[in-house]
C-alpha cells in the first residue's frame, strides 16, 4: 500500500520538474541559456535591492597614470547595480573634490607652493583609504539633467571660454586661439588657415591620454619647456574634440603648458587653456555637450559695462 501511494507522488514530481525545465529552456527569451537567463534575473533583483548610496574605498594609492583605468573599473563594476547609467563624468561630478584635486596638479599651481613637478603623471589623485560615493537616484537624476542643460561658449576675440547651465554662467576661463595666418601643416598635409573657426556643434570625443605633436613638422613631443624655462614631461590631461557645423576639423580644446600665451592668437587653430581649467572643462563637457564658437566684438563685462574689443582677425 505504501508503494502504491508513493508512485503517483513521484510521477507528479517528475512531471513538474520536466515542465519547469521545458519552460526555462524554451519559454525564456530567445537565444538565452538557462544560466544566462538566471543570471540576468538575479542581476535585476540585485539592482532593485541595491542601496541608494554606495561608498567605495580605495585599497591602494592611485596616481594620474592609473586614474582613468581606476575610474573605468568602478564604472564597469557598479553600472549593473545602479538605477541609472553610471559614467566617469557622473561619478566625478558626484564627488567634486576629485576635480579640485586634479586642478591642483597644475604645474604652475604647484610652483606657487614651491614644488617643482617634473612628471605630473606620478602625482597622487587618490591616497590609499580615500572614499568615493556613488550618488543616490535623486542626485544622479539632477546631474544627468544638468548635463543636458550645460553648454560651452567661446568668444574668439575676447579670448574667453565660458560654461553655462541654461542662462547661468558657471565658469569663465582665459584661452588662446588660432593665429591669423595660413601655414603648411605636415599633419594635415596641406596649407591650413590657422584661425579658430566659428560655428555651433557638439563635443564628440575625449582623448584621455593624448600624444603631443607639432602639427607643422609632425614631430612628437615627450617633454615641454615651461614659461619659467624649466623642462618637464608632458602632463596627462584630456583633450576635447569638437564638431563644428557638422565638420570635425581637428579643432580641439586642450591645455597649454605655456599659459603666457593665453589671451593671444598664438595656436594652430585649437583653443588652449590652463592645465587646471582643462580638468574643469572636461568634466563639464561629456560627449554630446553643445558648444558655440563666436566672434563678437561687442561685449559686456561682469558689471554690465559694454565695450568694443579689438578685431584680432580683421
Amino acid at each position: 500500500m505504501k508503494t502504491y501511494k508513493m508512485l503517483p507522488q513521484i510521477s507528479t514530481s517528475l512531471l513538474v520538474a520536466i515542465f519547469v525545465l521545458f519552460f526555462l529552456e524554451y519559454c525564456s527569451p530567445k537565444n538565452e541559456t538557462f544560466t544566462s537567463y538566471r543570471a540576468k534575473t538575479l542581476s535585476r533583483s540585485v539592482a532593485k535591492s541595491a542601496p541608494e548610496k554606495i561608498h567605495i574605498t580605495t585599497h591602494k594609492t592611485i596616481r594620474i597614470d592609473q586614474y582613468f583605468q581606476f575610474l573605468d573599473s568602478i564604472v564597469n563594476k557598479y553600472d549593473s547595480i545602479t538605477a541609472y547609467p553610471l559614467s566617469e563624468h557622473l561619478l566625478v561630478r558626484a564627488n567634486p573634490w576629485i576635480i579640485d584635486t586634479l586642478k591642483n596638479t597644475d604645474y604652475y599651481y604647484m610652483k606657487t607652493r614651491d614644488s617643482f613637478i617634473y612628471n605630473q603623471k606620478e602625482m597622487i589623485v587618490f591616497p590609499k583609504g580615500a572614499t568615493l560615493v556613488l550618488p543616490d537616484s535623486t542626485r544622479a537624476k539632477q546631474l544627468l539633467e544638468s548635463f543636458k542643460k550645460t553648454r560651452l561658449s567661446v568668444n574668439i576675440p575676447e579670448f574667453k571660454l565660458r560654461i553655462f547651465m541654461d542662462t547661468l554662467r558657471l565658469y569663465e576661463f582665459p584661452v588662446r586661439v588660432g593665429r591669423n595666418e595660413k601655414k603648411f601643416l605636415k599633419m594635415a598635409g596641406r596649407m591650413v588657415d590657422l584661425k579658430t573657426e566659428t560655428g555651433s556643434g557638439t563635443i564628440v570625443k575625449h582623448v584621455r591620454n593624448p600624444d603631443y605633436h607639432n602639427p607643422v613638422s609632425g614631430q612628437q613631443y615627450l617633454v615641454t619647456k615651461r614659461d619659467d624655462g624649466k623642462i618637464t614631461k608632458l602632463p596627462q590631461i584630456p583633450f576635447i574634440e569638437t564638431e563644428i557645423n557638422g565638420i570635425r576639423n581637428g579643432q580641439l580644446i586642450h591645455p597649454t603648458t605655456n599659459p603666457i600665451t593665453l589671451g593671444k592668437a598664438s595656436s594652430n587653430g585649437c583653443i588652449g587653456t590652463k592645465e587646471a581649467d582643462a580638468w574643469v572643462i572636461y568634466y563639464y563637457a561629456p560627449i554630446g555637450t553643445k558648444i558655440n564658437i563666436n566672434y563678437n566684438l561687442n561685449v559686456t563685462d561682469a558689471t554690465g559695462k559694454k565695450s568694443v574689443i579689438q578685431d584680432i582677425y580683421k
